[in-house]
This record gives C-alpha cells, sequence and structure tokens, in this order.
C-alpha cells in the first residue's frame, strides 16, 4: 500500500466519488479508510471509530466475517468466474438459489434472478413487471407508481421510479410512466396528518386515486421500501404496507418490495415484507446478501409470477435480460456464507432488541437538544435524526451543521452518515448493547457542539 502522504495527496483528486461534486470532495477529502474488525473501522492516521453506518447499510456481520472470507478465497482457487448467460451455470449459483428459495419461503417467493447488486435488482425487477403483463396479454401495463421520497437506485429506470428529487433533477427527463404518491411521513406530509395509522389511510387513498386516473389497466407495478431508508428512515404504519397489497391485488397491480437495505435482517424481521405481514410479487435484494464483501444481488420472484413465466409457450417470456456477472461464482459462494451465517446467528433478533435500545437512547436526545426536530426509527437497526433550526417551523438547519455534528461523533470514536439534514444511522446488526451506547455518547457530543 501506499503511504499515507502519497493516499492524503492523491485524495479525490482523480477519483470521482459517487453522490459527491467532484470540487467539495477536493475541498474536503474523504476519510480515508484502511482497516475494519468486527464493528470498527480504522483510517489510514490509526483512528478507530464504530461504523454506525455498516458500511453502506450491508455489513451486517461486522468486517470479521471470516466464512465469508474463506468462502470467497476457496472460490478464487476453484472457479474464479464464468458466466450464466443461457447454456452454462455454476455450482454455487444453484445451490444458492436453492437457500435463497427456503429464506424466502414464508414470503412466497421461489425464483432468484441474480445481480450485480440493488440498481441492477430494481432494474430487471421493472423489466420483469412489464414484461409479466405482456405474457399475460395485457401489454398496455407499462406504468409504475412509487412513494416520494422513496429510493430505488441509479439505473435510469431505478432512478425514474426514485421520489426524491435529489436524484433526479440534474437527469431529467426520466423514463415515462413513472408517477409518485405521498409517502406515510408523519414528519412532512402534504395532509398535515401526524397520526401514523390515519397518516396510513389517507396514502392509500391517494395510490387508489392515482390508479383510477392513470387507469388501473395501465398500471404495471407498485415499487415501494418497506422502510424507507436513504429518504431520511420513514417506516410507516404497520397497516400501510397490507393496505398497499390489497389495493394492488384487488387492480392486478404487481407488488415490488425493494428490499436492498431490509432484507436479510434489517428490521427485526428476516424480510422487510415479513416484517409487516407481506407477500409481494417481486422482491429486490442486495447488500447485506455478500455482507457487502463482493458486489451482488437477487431480485426474488413469487411462485405465481414464475408460473406466468415458465408456462409460457409463445416465447414472450424469454428473459433478454441480464449482467455479466449475474450469478458470479465468487458472490454466489459468499452469499452462501453470508446466509449460513444470518441463519445460525439469528441476527434480525438482535436487530430488533439494540434497535429498540438505540431508538429509546435517540428519544432521550431528543429531550435534550432542541436541534433534534424529529426521530425516526423503531424497527430494528435503522433510526435517523432530522435536525432543524426551528422544531415550531421545522426549518432545516445550515447545510454544514449535520457534517460538524458528523466530525465530532467521529473524533469521539463514532462514524455516522450525513444526508441532507439527517444523521442517519445503521450499524451492523451484531452490534451489542455497550456499541449502542457508545453510538448515542458520540451523537450526544456531537450535537453539543450545535
Amino acid at each position: 500500500m501506499k503511504d499515507s502522504n502519497f493516499l492524503k495527496e492523491n485524495n479525490a483528486r482523480y477519483f470521482w466519488h459517487p453522490m459527491a461534486h467532484p470540487a467539495d470532495s477536493r475541498k474536503n477529502p474523504p476519510t480515508i479508510l484502511s482497516g475494519g474488525e468486527g464493528v470498527n473501522i480504522t483510517d489510514v492516521d490509526g483512528h478507530t471509530a464504530l461504523d454506525a453506518v455498516g458500511g453502506l447499510w450491508n455489513v451486517n456481520l461486522g468486517y470479521s466475517c471470516e466464512p465469508v472470507k474463506q468462502a470467497i478465497a476457496d472460490q478464487l482457487n476453484a472457479l474464479p468466474y464464468y458466466s450464466t448467460f443461457r447454456g452454462t451455470s455454476n455450482d454455487k449459483a444453484i445451490e444458492l438459489s436453492y437457500e435463497l428459495a427456503q429464506f424466502f419461503e414464508a414470503d412466497g417467493l421461489t425464483r432468484s434472478f441474480f445481480t450485480s447488486g440493488g440498481s441492477d435488482s430494481v432494474e430487471i425487477a421493472l423489466k420483469l413487471a412489464r414484461q409479466y403483463h405482456k405474457v399475460r396479454g395485457e401489454a398496455g401495463r407499462t406504468k409504475f407508481i412509487s412513494l416520494k421520497q422513496g429510493y430505488h437506485g441509479t439505473h435510469y429506470a431505478a432512478a425514474s421510479v426514485n421520489g426524491n428529487q435529489k436524484f433526479r433533477a440534474v437527469y431529467e427527463p426520466m423514463m415515462p410512466g413513472c408517477f409518485h404518491v405521498p409517502a406515510p411521513w408523519t414528519y412532512r406530509n402534504p395532509f398535515d396528518e401526524t397520526d401514523p395509522e390515519r397518516l396510513a389511510q389517507l396514502c392509500v387513498k391517494a395510490l387508489e386515486a392515482e390508479i383510477a386516473f392513470q387507469g388501473a389497466n395501465t398500471v404495471a407495478a407498485f415499487i415501494m421500501e418497506p422502510v424507507l431508508g436513504a429518504g431520511g428512515v420513514i417506516p410507516p404504519h404497520k397497516s400501510f404496507m397490507p393496505m398497499v397489497r390489497e389495493v394492488c391485488s384487488k387492480h392486478g397491480i404487481l407488488l415490488i418490495s425493494d428490499e436492498i437495505i431490509t432484507a436479510f435482517g434489517r428490521t427485526g424481521s428476516e424480510s422487510g415484507a415479513r416484517h409487516w405481514g407481506v407477500q409481494p410479487d417481486i422482491m429486490t435484494t442486495a447488500k447485506a446478501i455478500t455482507n457487502g464483501y463482493f458486489p451482488f444481488g437477487a431480485a426474488m420472484i413469487s411462485g405465481a409470477v414464475a408460473e406466468v413465466f415458465e408456462s409460457d409457450t409463445t416465447g414472450l417470456a424469454s428473459v433478454d435480460q441480464g449482467y455479466t456477472y449475474s450469478g458470479h461464482p465468487v458472490g454466489a459462494a459468499a452469499a452462501l456464507a453470508a446466509l449460513s451465517e444470518i441463519n445460525r446467528l439469528r441476527i434480525w433478533e438482535n436487530a430488533a432488541a439494540r434497535g429498540d435500545e438505540l431508538f429509546a437512547g435517540l428519544q432521550k436526545l431528543a429531550d435534550k437538544h432542541d436541534a433534534i426536530g424529529d426521530v425516526r426509527g423503531g424497527e430494528g437497526l435503522m433510526c435517523a435524526l432530522e435536525l432543524v433550526s426551528d422544531r415550531a417551523t421545522k426549518a432545516p438547519v445550515a447545510k454544514h451543521l449535520p457534517l460538524q455534528v458528523q466530525k465530532a461523533a467521529y473524533e469521539d470514536g463514532v462514524m455516522v452518515r450525513v444526508s441532507g439534514n439527517n444523521i442517519i444511522l445503521s450499524p451492523p446488526l451484531i452490534v451489542t448493547s455497550e456499541d449502542v451506547a457508545k453510538i448515542l455518547s458520540a451523537l450526544d457530543t456531537g450535537l453539543a457542539t450545535l
């Protein structure tokens, strides 16, 4: 490895970072990480911090998961790569598809389409939704509906169903046929409704109105995150997703559960849809599927949808879509090992318990710090603080202040994530009560600087 002086000198000079302005990265060089162990990360100056970001919602098993590392090493020696396009397959991809069908059996999902990551998984899900209706003879069903504040990735179709203007504005016009309805966000919504159950009903009515306006026979799918993640951690009322499922079923619209973040335990349940007692038609997964150690994802497909494709005799159901790295043997081996550890540890149970502790601690911080306008969480290990300059008006704090909190928390030994005026927390699902206490203490330190 080059020495730290070289790394600092060239930090962000030749490397454009995702989700960042190139000039800002030059002006405010990113933290250079060089090590990880357990739930901690270490930078090039030797400073160690607890990672309350979990990589990017994905290192659920921490940085020392030896079974996954060993599986990757073993597979590199056995078969480092081969295509799974028509005519060839590999042992690990076949085994993984079987194990995923067992894991997601309660969700009604029986088939896997392997991808290189989350945006890929969303892209194939949207394409399969349109194709499903064409195979069934309803070629006019091409539109998609999603939630405002929802985040579904960066590919063109995925970005088109995003409900946050930040990820759309400079790339417009987006793909036509994508429409959005209000999210069940009690802190900010167009109905000025603060009761979660009532708000869920109003948002579902807005969905029904949009379907009626578009024409139900033109809508292919509704896509949603069971708990909105990148949009600021927005958990809906428990009635919301079941009501959405009912509306979709009534109108013949597929329900896509975007679980790039929530699958494999983060909500305190094995999947986000299961957390709410819902069976989707398609589920998108990635991130934690390999514990973040290898780029990999899977779109999971329900038995009913699979039956339409597999019983087709016209040729319309040929899935003429795929990625060079679909079913990558090394990624599949990593996913098998990660899934085994997820099941062995039942990490969704720890996520539920530690998530309750974290959420309760954040609420106590809100009693102490006036800059906290809203505390969101309560569904596993995904929480957020929304920082405001005035609680009455809900005006966001100045742009530099969340970064100030982040810097002070990091110096105090905890890495947190800033998104707009939100502090987002998504630590590994193996954190302890002591780790949670450390996160809360460092946040207290950071908030005290405001």
